[in-house]
């Protein structure tokens, strides 16, 4: 090997060492390594667990009816629409910053004719051009692609948290459908029962056996009563609306029937088992979106410190010219250009100075808000295992005071046939029942809306491939 060749060796050596590019650190995460409440679990215990809340959607929502809800919304969710573009867009965007690390090469062909001295002169070229194509010595033009691939990534991530967002406010809104026709059933059941009971009292009026003010109260139970149905057929429509718009379609015959048919109390989820805090890391889709964003703010700071050094690009031709078009490729005609420039900052005002900064500040910014992605996470997650363990008891309580409501009721409207209990203490019973029975289905659907909240918390549900 010559001198010439050593001497090339060792400077393509050098620069190619000469990334700025800072090595990337993950930050620790800044939570407990236990749920609070929670014993810590053993360690052989990590991998059950883990794998336990990897149940994907199709297996957690097993009801055909809300299956095909939420596969509805996949195809036709405009929200999920605009993340799998962007995703799109960011691989556009990725194909740029690679093919700036390659030279671009043009065919060009041109002519020009110019009057002088009474004369026209003549100029044609044509042949290929490469046009500053730059030297990425310092590593400007490949950090901007680390940072393009991160964006790429992050875009992805999104992706998957619209996914697994949207497949649980489908089945969220789906419950919240079957909690409405259920609060309506009781509410026309207590608007029938109460409407009986007004016209008993009315005719024991006509004969002497009830006063105006058992009247006046049975009609006051009775409007409470329309007032109710008439919210709740509202809230009905505002939720039936809500899930219209997440399928991107009107609900089906068919759902509309089987929300007739279905109840709260047929719907059974799996219980989700609770990962590690430290399990979050890798599971949860919105965390690994805020990593890739710290990743690509990091990149940005290479290509802000490759500012500050010699940028060398080349800009070179190889072609034919003549002063005739016809003579444009006759030999002796062809020829070759090559013009390197180096530019070296001198004197800009503080702009490099002030752009590194930013990029740093943008990647300060970049680890806080990965730092609160982890902390909002395990904030969701440890929510949703304190609602676990006390919607169960109070379901249970709310179970047994409607049961106690019920025979209340009961009772006392035999006393009142018999003259033993008052209107008033009837009018009573019958409000709490009536609170009673919508208390149980809204606990029910608490319940319910709990699991699907630490299912989602928990970053279950869509396969890292789709």
């Amino acid at each position: 090997m010559n001198k010439l060749s050593l001497i090339t060796l060792a400077c393509c050596s050098v620069l190619s060492a000469c990334s700025l590019l800072p090595t990337y650190e993950r930050p620790a995460a800044p939570i407990a390594t236990q749920w609070p409440g929670q014993t810590a679990p053993k360690l052989n215990e990590k991998v059950s667990t883990s794998r336990n809340a990897d149940v994907l959607w199709k297996d957690f929502f097993s009801d055909t009816t809300l299956q095909q809800l939420i596969t509805t919304a996949l195809a036709n969710n405009r929200d999920l629409r605009v993340a799998t573009l962007n995703i799109t867009q960011a691989r556009a965007q990725l194909g740029v910053r690679r093919a700036d690390q390659l030279p671009s090469v043009n065919a060009a062909l041109s002519g020009a004719r110019t009057p002088s001295n009474g004369t026209i002169n003549s100029a044609y070229s044509a042949g290929f051009s490469v046009t500053a194509y730059e030297f990425d010595f310092f590593g400007r033009v490949a950090s901007l692609k680390e940072q393009a691939l991160a964006q790429v990534l992050a875009s992805t991530e999104a992706r998957q948290t619209a996914q697994i967002a949207l497949i649980a406010t489908v089945a969220q809104g789906w419950l919240n459908l079957l909690a409405d026709e259920e609060l309506l059933a009781v509410s026309r059941q207590a608007l029938a029962s109460r409407e009986e009971s007004l016209k008993l009292i009315e005719l024991k009026l006509q004969h002497g056996a009830a006063s105006e003010l058992d009247q006046r109260l049975a009609q006051t139970l009775l409007e409470s009563a329309r007032v109710t149905l008439a919210q709740q057929q509202r809230q009905r429509a505002l939720d039936e609306n809500a899930l219209v718009l997440l399928l991107g379609q009107s609900l089906s015959e068919t759902s509309q029937q089987q929300l007739r048919l279905q109840s709260l109390q047929q719907v059974k989820f799996p219980e989700p088992a609770a990962a590690l805090p430290s399990d979050l890391l890798e599971r949860r889709p919105d965390i690994r979106q805020a990593e890739q964003l710290l990743i690509a703010s990091n990149a940005n700071i290479g290509a802000a410190r490759a500012a500050f050094f010699p940028r060398i690009s080349l800009t070179s031709s190889i072609g034919s010219a003549s002063n005739q078009l016809a003579g444009l490729f006759k030999d002796g005609s062809w020829g070759w250009t090559l013009s390197p420039q180096l530019l070296l900052p001198i004197f800009d005002g503080g702009r490099n100075q002030a752009n590194l900064e930013a990029a740093q500040t943008a990647r300060d910014i970049a680890v806080a808000q990965y730092e609160k992605a982890i902390q909002s996470a395990f904030r969701e997650v440890a929510d949703a295992l304190a609602g676990r363990d006390t919607l169960a008891q109070q379901l249970q309580a709310n179970q047994s005071l409607q049961h106690a409501e019920t025979e209340r009721a009961r009772l006392t409207q035999l006393r009142l046939d018999n003259g033993v209990a008052s209107q008033l203490e009837w009018l009573d019973a019958q409000r709490s029942l009536f609170a009673a029975s919508q208390a149980l289905v809204q606990v029910r659907l608490a319940m319910l809306q709990n699991q699907i909240v630490l299912y989602k918390a928990l970053g279950s549900g869509v396969p890292p491939s789709e």
